[in-house]
């Protein structure tokens, strides 16, 4: 038999809603990673109690039990996999699994049975109906009646919100059924009741996602945001994940809380909670628990007594609460050596963290993509400007991100960032030997190790030393003009992020700008030799010779295909160092084999050049005896073509008479003006070519008889 059976399209129902995912069966225990939020449920096999095999709405379901009352429901089954099922079950966790049909009878009365964690509607042995206690959100009793209200499911089409069981009287003295039926319920219903005092609380919090300034209050059970306007009340078990963030400039840090079920205001859902400290700001924090208590329940993670700066005693009192790692950036460096990347989602600008198995963005709005629901990846040309690019992402259920205005130096370090995760490169192609790595059944957040507590504990003994040297550099990087708290600070440091590319540019066009009339200048000067130039480049023969190449421009044409095999996605300017490495790095016996094929190359193009020149000398002699020809030819008939106009102006003409005097005395000033200027550009031209030319003084007396 085999050690391990696997199922897709297994559906877990959760608070009324089913949800897509993978089961795995092992000897270890029972695996189910849903598809949509990529939680993982590991049920261990010796905490298995009971195993339920029964027909459902979609299919056959299996139903498990835990020792300590909690209760799994997956349903999708075909009717052939019971066998299998049951053998497995026997075989790796010594259970029957039992086959138990609904009642379907439509009877309205029966006996209710409380097991653990679910409430079970019975109708003689039969279970006609089964209520996880875990999604009543209230209880309420009556006069022999109790009603369940349950927590509002927004995936699911239609939502059950409450159920009214009537609760007859009975008999007995002091015992009131209708209150042990509610103290049955509440204490295993998911009902948050903000009884006693809080274990710690934070003031005046910055929060982005809900917008504004909250305060935390830290309950053993659930968090307490407490605002202006709205409160919310955030159970430990609806925390999927923790994010600590250092923002690009390095002097705040994002802590994000994904939630699943999220929270709502209105008709508005987030998803994630988003809190932004200063790193300058430091708290000292005391527990309402007494050192005992602080100890059995936090074995050591917490003290009643803590001190640090803000975002860490934060981070540090979830963690432990949760029980979840807190999620840093990984290796990722980009271009200007931070953890993130600047650019665009959707309206809004902010910031891209790669992390070790996944993708985040923040802020508005918040983005997580797991690299197991990425399909591929896409670098694309940027729409607007060529110095940016876009990063678009796209999930196996077909949902696409496209992440913009990305600076172009950003490329290498992202691009070589995705191909190191084994991510699927559209431009490139599906490759082979490009499958990711990670276990499909594993967390995404899951890492060997914590980061988070790695960085802590490096923290701690930066914090040591610096406390026993001098404190004189401890306000270097305070910024007294700096309010984290303020509206506009994501515009402000958007703006300040991107100070020094702007200045950079600006001198950049100042630059050219005072450069530009130095070359003007020059054009003017040197306007005839310039022209001399383009002549002769215009006149250069295609079909003399080229130029040989050198040895190593021989190499690198012969050698460039097979670089750019071994370093897919190069750029050219990476290409060409690379190229220059290998090629020093090239033995002197090798370089000589090159070496004689330049020489070659070399001797051929002279002789070459020989052939050509002899060739080409008395191609050129030709040409300019023809080209004197033609200039003496032209000259001779613009000579001629001026004396016929001259000796036209000068004949009277007898429309002209019926003209106006004025026009007349015009058309003589008019027509003398220009005889003079003819006669002066004919001088010129007489004198300097020295042709056969009518003399001037002919032109004079025509113009005269006029």
């Amino acid at each position: 038999m085999a050690d391990t059976l696997e199922f897709n399209e297994i559906y877990q129902e959760v608070k009324g809603s089913m949800n897509d995912g993978r089961l795995r069966l092992s000897r270890q225990g029972v695996i189910f990673k849903n598809s949509k939020t990529g939680k993982v449920d590991n049920i261990q096999a010796s905490e298995l109690a009971e195993g339920v095999w029964r027909r459902v709405a979609l299919g056959h379901g299996l139903k498990l039990l835990t020792k300590n009352g909690h209760v799994y429901k997956y349903d999708g089954f075909r009717e052939s996999e019971f066998d299998k099922l049951s053998d497995f079950f026997k075989a790796h966790y010594r259970l029957e699994l039992a086959e138990k049909d609904l009642c379907v009878k439509g009877w309205n009365w029966g006996t209710v049975r409380f097991g653990g964690q679910l409430l079970s509607f019975d109708i003689g042995e039969q279970p006609v109906f089964e209520i996880p206690l875990s999604n009543v959100s209230q209880c309420t009793t009556g006069k022999n009646e109790v009603t369940l209200e349950f927590h509002q499911n927004d995936d699911a089409e239609v939502s059950l919100m409450e159920v009214r069981f009537y609760v007859p009287p009975t008999q007995e003295d002091g015992v009131d059924p209708v209150e042990a039926f509610a103290q049955n319920v509440l204490s295993k219903a998911d009902v948050i009741q903000a009884t006693g005092d809080a274990i710690c609380i934070f003031r005046e919090l910055q929060c982005l996602t809900p917008r504004g300034r909250y305060d935390i209050r830290i309950y053993p059970t659930f968090l307490h945001l407490h605002g202006k306007t709205f409160d919310y009340k955030i159970p430990y078990t609806t925390v999927l994940r923790l994010f600590l963030l250092p923002h690009k400039d390095q002097r705040q840090m994002f802590f994000v809380i994904s939630l699943d079920p999220p929270i709502k205001q209105g008709q508005t859902r987030y998803h994630f909670l988003i809190l932004l400290f200063s790193k300058d700001e430091d708290i000292s924090l005391t527990l309402n628990m007494n050192e005992e208590e602080v100890e059995k329940r936090f074995e050591g993670r917490l003290t009643k007594n803590m001190s640090g700066s803000l975002y860490e005693m934060v981070s540090r009192v979830m963690k432990a609460l949760v029980n979840r790692k807190i999620t840093v950036p990984g290796n990722f460096q980009g271009h200007s050596g931070a953890q993130c990347i600047t650019c665009s989602y959707k309206a809004s600008s902010g910031l891209l963290y790669p992390l070790e198995r996944g993708f985040i963005y923040v802020h508005k709005p918040p983005v997580h993509i797991r690299f197991d629901e990425i399909s591929f990846v896409n670098f694309a040309r940027g729409t607007t400007t060529t110095r940016s690019f876009d990063f678009e992402i796209e999930t196996k259920q077909g949902t696409q991100y496209t992440f913009s205005s990305i600076e172009r130096e950003e490329y290498g370090k992202l691009f070589d960032f995705v191909n190191a995760k084994k991510l699927n490169i559209k431009n490139r192609g599906l490759k082979e030997g490009m499958k990711q790595s990670y276990d499909e059944y594993a967390d995404s957040d899951e890492d060997q190790h914590d980061a988070y507590l790695e960085r802590m504990k490096e923290e701690g003994k930066i914090r040591e030393e610096n406390a026993n040297d001098s404190s004189d550099g401890s306000g270097e990087e305070t910024d007294e003009s700096f309010n984290p708290g303020e509206e506009d600070d994501d515009v402000a440091e958007e703006f300040d992020s991107n100070a020094s590319a702007s200045s950079s540019s600006g001198d950049g066009d100042s630059d050219r700008d005072e450069k530009k009339p130095a070359k003007k200048a020059k054009i003017v000067k040197d306007r005839k030799p310039r022209k001399k130039q383009l002549e002769s480049k215009k006149g250069k023969d295609p079909n003399a010779p080229k130029r040989p190449m050198s040895a190593y421009m021989l190499w690198l044409n012969a050698n460039r295909e097979k670089i750019k095999s071994d370093h897919p996605g190069i750029s050219i300017t990476d290409l060409s160092k690379k190229a220059g490495e290998l090629w020093k790095a090239m033995s002197k016996e090798k370089k000589e084999e090159w070496d004689r094929k330049a020489e070659d190359a070399r001797r051929d193009y002279e002789k070459a050049m020989k052939e050509y020149s002899v060739g080409s000398k008395s191609e050129s002699s030709k040409t300019e005896r023809s080209k004197k020809k033609k200039k003496k030819q032209e000259k001779q008939t613009k000579g001629r073509v001026e004396k016929k106009g001259a000796a036209s102006k000068s004949l009277p003409s007898t429309k002209s008479s019926a003209k106006s005097m004025s026009e007349s005395f015009k058309s003589k000033e008019f027509v003398s003006s220009d005889e003079s200027s003819s006669a002066e550009s004919k001088k010129e031209d007489s004198e300097e070519e020295g042709a056969a030319s009518p003399p001037p003084s002919s032109e004079d007396s025509a113009s005269g008889s006029d």
